[in-house]
């Protein structure tokens, strides 16, 4: 039920665009999912996240299960349904969260069991468990679950979650029961290029529709993410999509473009809005500042969005100083705006392979400047 066609591919490079085509619509890529961790962006309603140019969101498989339950999601109609969204939804399999956020009491190849950081509940996920939640979530993607080794693994530690995440691989890949949901494996090995081209071979072994590469944006620097792409995105098959997983920062989007990575995910835009930072194409505003005071200027000029349009930065300042949710509100819709013009404005360029253009537009692409974008919430 899922379908990827590649329509311009970038003529001197290994960038591309396409059309991911699921039961809910299709996907343009390269794509950017606002994370929607507990079936909802934060602050937004879903037809705000629409108008930004969002084609697909994500949602998390952890959360979920803890509140409120996959049973009454799919209960309630599923995923879709229960969240008032009628275009694609991906969700993670939850195993990012299950090794960062949870007291862990074990892991083993069985699965994992571990203390919820909500109420410290006890609670098992293994690859049928993982696999089973998401099927009665009923996104149109899904995701194997996977081991997912800190930024700073050695090379046992990092080699220990390649074979697990190889072996729930294909469990997930067995247990999968819903054929108008797509499952994609997850490719691990964390900056050892040897680990992760091994583990792409033994996933695309087993075959799935759609590949992702897990384990970066969680404290490496981005020339070794961009080493370890450099490497590994070739490797994987060139008819299926190839997601990024957790990152977001424009710099690391462009240089995982170039290399042939298709959909993105991150909380930055919706984290940074409730927190006074605005996206532009220049760099990073920050609202908060004495200097906005008396500013009657938009957040960024010739933004389209309904926050630029409308509202000045010093009004948008004072919501933030007199905590009114308003700020946070415009702020996160600026943001969702800006990284969907900066998405299109890619899918405009690739076809003639002019990154000159993309970084006069949008400097921000070029900034040094990293920031950790693998957290729970988006």
């Amino acid at each position: 039920m899922l379908s990827f066609e590649v329509r311009h591919p970038d003529p001197g490079g290994r960038a591309r665009c396409g059309t991911v085509t699921t039961p809910h619509g299709q996907i343009r890529t390269p794509a950017f999912m606002p994370v929607g961790t507990r079936a909802t962006v934060k602050g937004l309603w879903p037809q705000q996240v629409r108008d930004s140019g969002t084609d697909i969101l994500l949602a998390n498989t952890y959360h979920l299960l803890q509140r409120p339950g996959a049973e009454l999601v799919e209960r309630l109609g599923g995923l879709h349904k229960f969240m008032a969204w009628d275009g694609p939804i991906l969700t993670d399999s939850g195993g990012y969260q299950v090794f960062s956020l949870a007291d862990l009491n074990k892991i083993t190849d069985e699965g994992v069991t571990f203390r919820s950081h909500i109420d410290g509940q006890t609670i098992h996920m293994d690859p049928l468990s993982a696999t089973r939640i998401q099927n009665q979530l009923g996104a149109d993607i899904i995701m194997a679950f996977d081991q997912c080794p800190p930024g700073d693994a050695d090379r046992a530690t990092a080699q220990a979650a390649v074979d697990r995440t190889i072996r729930w691989a294909g469990r997930c890949h067995s247990a999968h029961q819903r054929s108008d949901q797509a499952l994609f494996a997850i490719v691990q090995g964390g900056v050892y290029c040897d680990l992760r081209l091994a583990c792409a071979q033994k996933l695309i072994e087993i075959d799935f529709p759609g590949y992702a590469v897990g384990g970066l944006s969680v404290g490496e620097t981005h020339e070794q993410m961009v080493e370890v792409l450099r490497e590994v995105v070739p490797a994987l098959p060139p008819d299926r999509p190839r997601y990024l997983m957790g990152v977001g920062m424009p710099r690391d989007i462009l240089a995982a473009v170039q290399v042939g990575i298709d959909l993105f995910d991150c909380v930055l835009p919706t984290r940074n809005g409730r927190n006074g930072s605005a996206f532009t194409a220049g760099g990073t505003l920050r609202l908060r500042n004495e200097k906005h005071r008396l500013d009657p200027g938009p957040l960024e000029e010739n933004c389209p969005c309904p926050a630029c349009r409308q509202f000045s930065r010093g009004y948008i300042r004072h919501l933030f100083l007199v905590g009114e949710m308003m700020g946070p509100i415009l702020v996160s819709v600026h943001n969702l705006w800006f990284y969907q013009r900066f998405m299109a404005r890619l899918r405009d360029l690739i076809p003639n392979g002019d990154y000159a253009t993309m970084l006069a537009e949008f400097p921000v692409a070029g900034e040094p400047g990293r920031a950790d974008s693998r957290i729970s919430t988006g």
